[in-house]
């Protein structure tokens, strides 16, 4: 699917409304971005171009208003939609002060949504938005040309300069890392640090001194005062891996940094201002986990105000042989030191595979491919598995008392029809060997 040039910001402090605007204007091919909050949805104002503001009316602390009559004056060119469970007139007057396009009233059908939103985009103090083009860009990491790819291309073109969170979801082994690597790379934070922490991988009782540092003494083993990974990172961007595993002590410690800026190390009763960027990725199922009580919700809807979807290899088959080329272009020269080929069929072999471990499964066979070849990389080189494989058809389902007469007469066979022998083998008596033959 590839988006529209729009951007659109969502602002409802009702988790289950702002998942559903998402999911009705992402469908539409709308690019959103969202926020729970009036303060969080001034942070990403003035972070990134937003061509149009739908937000509810009556939010806690600051509301609706507020923040229209903000857009109105600091952001004079851009529509705003209002969504509310019920408009009075003094409010519809306050809205038309505002420069407030269209609104609608809760509950509404996604054809009212679509109808309400070209109406404000085209209404007319609508800016024409600037194209985004794919062609300006390094993207050497992220190989391929399939759609799915040049969605997360065109994600990354929106979000390189602006320092929103992000959260990449998607299975083990397909470039999780190097799509937050690009984000990084590509835009104008490139010359400052990228820290990545593979939140799996450090023991829970040692995470959140390695993450925020710790002051002398903290605990046992802390003999000095440290940094962690959030300083390292500072006016760069941290990316922190496996965010699934982290423990509710640590996720209670990340949310606040992420609604304070600031981090407070181990064992120090003082806070310090933080100026990066949080991209988070996981390979588990937030929305169980979130069911399940092992992650917070609050710190999920603060890590996905924008959210990529890194689709796995069987899902972008037109990409695998750029990656096997890839990858052989790598291995040749590091263990030949020179070129080699890869033939066609093995190739049509690659794409019908199913890649339970994705890219870094492909990247392991062309690996291995290399070492066992001595020229062009043929069938010969692929493990047994990747090949045809027949599938002979199954017996039919049969019932217990089938299955047991077939046994029996198994051992009847191999006994010879000695029925004494064969109700020996079978643990029963001849009389019961005699009622189960028939």
């Amino acid at each position: 699917m590839n988006f529209k040039k729009e951007n659109i910001l969502i602002v409802d402090d009702d988790i289950h409304v702002l998942e559903l605007l998402k999911r009705h204007l992402q469908s539409m091919q709308y690019y959103t971005f969202k926020a729970v909050s009036v303060k969080e949805a001034l942070s990403i104002l003035k972070s990134n171009r937003i061509d149009l503001l739908i937000t509810d009316i009556k939010m806690p602390d600051v509301d609706g208003f507020e923040l229209m009559k903000y857009v109105s004056e600091h952001y004079p060119s851009m529509p705003i939609l209002v969504i509310s469970g019920y408009v009075s007139a003094k409010e519809a007057l306050e809205m038309g002060k505002s420069g407030v396009i269209d609104y609608l009233v809760k509950p509404f059908t996604k054809d009212e949504l679509k109808t309400s939103v070209s109406k404000s985009l085209s209404g007319p103090s609508q800016q024409h938005p600037r194209e985004v083009t794919t062609t300006a860009y390094n993207f050497r990491e992220l190989v391929g040309n399939s759609p799915a790819l040049n969605q997360i291309k065109e994600i990354i073109h929106r979000v390189k300069d602006i320092k929103a969170t992000v959260l990449i979801q998607g299975e083990s082994g397909t470039g999780k890392e190097l799509i937050a690597r690009a984000v990084h790379y590509n835009g104008k934070f490139s010359r400052k640090p990228f820290i990545a922490v593979n939140c799996g991988a450090i023991p829970e009782d040692l995470l959140e001194a390695e993450l925020f540092g710790y002051e002398k003494g903290a605990f046992t083993g802390a003999n000095d005062t440290r940094e962690g990974f959030f300083q390292a990172a500072e006016g760069g961007t941290i990316f922190l891996d496996e965010i699934g595993n982290a423990s509710p002590k640590v996720q209670n410690s990340l949310l606040r940094v992420l609604q304070e800026k600031e981090v407070q190390k181990v064992g120090s009763q003082k806070s310090t201002k933080i100026d990066i960027r949080v991209i988070a990725a996981t390979n588990s199922n937030l929305a169980n986990a979130i069911k399940q009580g092992k992650f917070r919700q609050d710190l999920y809807y603060r890590l996905s105000v924008v959210e990529i979807m890194a689709p796995p290899l069987r899902e972008r088959t037109e990409d695998i042989a750029p990656l096997a080329k890839l990858f052989l272009q790598k291995y040749a020269m590091e263990y030949k030191d020179r070129s080699m080929t890869i033939g066609s069929d093995t190739l049509e072999i690659l794409e019908r595979y199913n890649w339970p471990g994705n890219i870094r499964e492909l990247e392991n066979c062309i690996q291995r491919a290399v070492i066992m070849s001595d020229g062009e990389i043929g069938p010969k080189q692929l493990p047994d598995m990747f090949k045809f494989q027949i599938n002979f058809p199954k017996d039919g389902i049969k019932s217990l008392a089938e299955k047991e007469k077939e046994y029996i007469q198994q051992v009847l066979d191999l006994v010879e029809n000695n029925k004494t022998k064969a109700a020996e083998i079978l643990g029963i008596d001849r009389k019961t060997l005699r009622a189960k033959v028939g």
